[in-house]
């Protein structure tokens, strides 16, 4: 792989965190600045949204800078030519690897099915395409459909995006998104809880529909952009595996009770996750919490993302221990994002999550920062993070035993 020194070492990494057994210090996504555009950036740590798609162009070109939403989002040689561009500018250190998003925003699947797409320049969002008034035994089933026009479009965006990347980075696979997720983007959120109430059980068949489709179209986008050892990344987690690696939510789980969640949502993760090698389950928000007991029962989820919602503290928080306990005694690994304070914040609390959960199971994705923060991180981590088994691992050893 282009731009990253350490690959062969990084997938070890990766291939053991899947399986909670990372040896050395914690999985860490550091991505720092080289000196010539250190001097164009605010010289501060970047804590906003675009790190997670390694996305900040400091000194961009005047001819690569996007012009219009086409450029943006659908020009495959710009998009690859403005991300070689970022990689020639930054060093890919830890666990980080030079990936490239091809979203079609979040939920991308609905647009398969029927939704129209609007791109804008922050944000992308999907219309709804099932009226209120509708009755769903005159909506046709959802079938996979090759000759979809976003689908067609998005695939072929992807396969020109690996043509040009080739093996110098990965093409991820873009975000789809899943079971309810996908319905209310079709239908809307609201239209969608009046269902479940009033029509479950075609909710639940809709369900099943898009759960069976859905690997239909993840196939073709993996088979389109996989490596040539058949690894993939996908989306924006910053996340690898050998095999087929999936990231899996539900958003809507906000809105709905744990069992309305046991009813709609956790036999289509179940079903799921037995298909790909490697899932990340996003939990996002603090009203999703309640569904973690179910979530932690899908054994096919192997890693937990937690994000406490759009203006929230990061993942390092004290109080999000109670979620991270859960993970780690189910036998997940956990990602853990980071950017509250400053440097020696960062250290400061991701030191409490090592000594406590080990560092065997955890990811820690960083803000993009300067050359000589990536050194001072990585430095404290490899003497002070290695092999720590984990006070709460003891715990539960002990509780076991007793």
């Amino acid at each position: 792989m282009k731009y990253k020194d350490n690959w062969e070492e990084t997938k070890q990494k990766w291939t053991n965190y899947w399986k909670q057994s990372n040896t050395g210090r914690p999985l860490m996504c550091v991505i720092a600045r080289k000196p010539e555009i250190e001097a164009l950036s605010p010289g501060k740590p970047v804590i906003d949204g675009e790190i997670m798609c390694q996305g900040n162009m400091y000194g961009l070109p005047e001819e690569l800078k996007w012009k219009d939403m086409e450029d943006k989002y659908r020009n495959a040689d710009r998009i690859v030519a403005r991300y070689r561009y970022f990689c020639e500018t930054h060093e890919f250190l830890g666990e980080a690897f030079p990936n490239l998003n091809i979203d079609f925003g979040p939920g991308s699947l609905a647009s398969y099915l029927g939704s129209d797409i609007h791109f804008n320049p922050d944000t992308v969002w999907f219309e709804q395409c099932i009226d209120e008034d509708d009755e769903w035994d005159d909506v046709g089933d959802f079938k996979f459909d090759p000759d979809n026009a976003w689908f067609k479009e998005h695939l072929a965006l992807a396969k020109r995006c690996k043509e040009l990347a080739g093996e110098d980075f990965p093409v991820d696979i873009p975000d789809l998104m899943e079971n309810v997720d996908v319905l209310a983007s079709l239908r809307g959120n609201q239209n969608l809880l009046m269902d479940m109430i009033s029509d479950g059980e075609s909710v639940k068949e809709r369900v099943d529909q898009i759960t069976n489709l859905y690997y239909d179209y993840y196939d073709r986008f993996y088979d389109a952009v996989k490596m040539a050892d058949n690894s993939s990344a996908y989306t924006v987690f910053q996340i690898w595996g050998e095999g087929r690696t999936v990231k899996l939510q539900c958003d809507l789980s906000a809105m709905i009770s744990p069992e309305h969640f046991r009813e709609y949502v956790l036999d289509s993760l179940k079903e799921q996750s037995k298909h790909v090698d490697n899932v990340l389950y996003h939990l996002d928000g603090p009203d999703a919490i309640r569904h973690l007991d179910a979530i932690m029962e899908v054994e096919g989820i192997k890693a937990l993302q937690w994000t406490s919602g759009d203006a929230g503290p990061d993942g390092t928080l004290p109080d999000w221990d109670v979620i991270y306990d859960k993970a780690i005694a189910a036998g997940k690994s956990i990602w853990v994002k980071v950017y509250s304070g400053d440097i020696d914040d960062w250290i400061k609390n991701c030191e409490r999550l090592v000594m406590k959960y080990g560092s065997h199971s955890i990811f820690f994705l960083f803000p993009e920062m300067s050359h000589d923060y990536a050194v001072k991180l990585l430095d404290y981590a490899e003497k002070n993070w290695s092999d720590i088994k984990g006070t709460y691992i003891e715990q539960l050893e002990t509780s076991k035993r007793g």
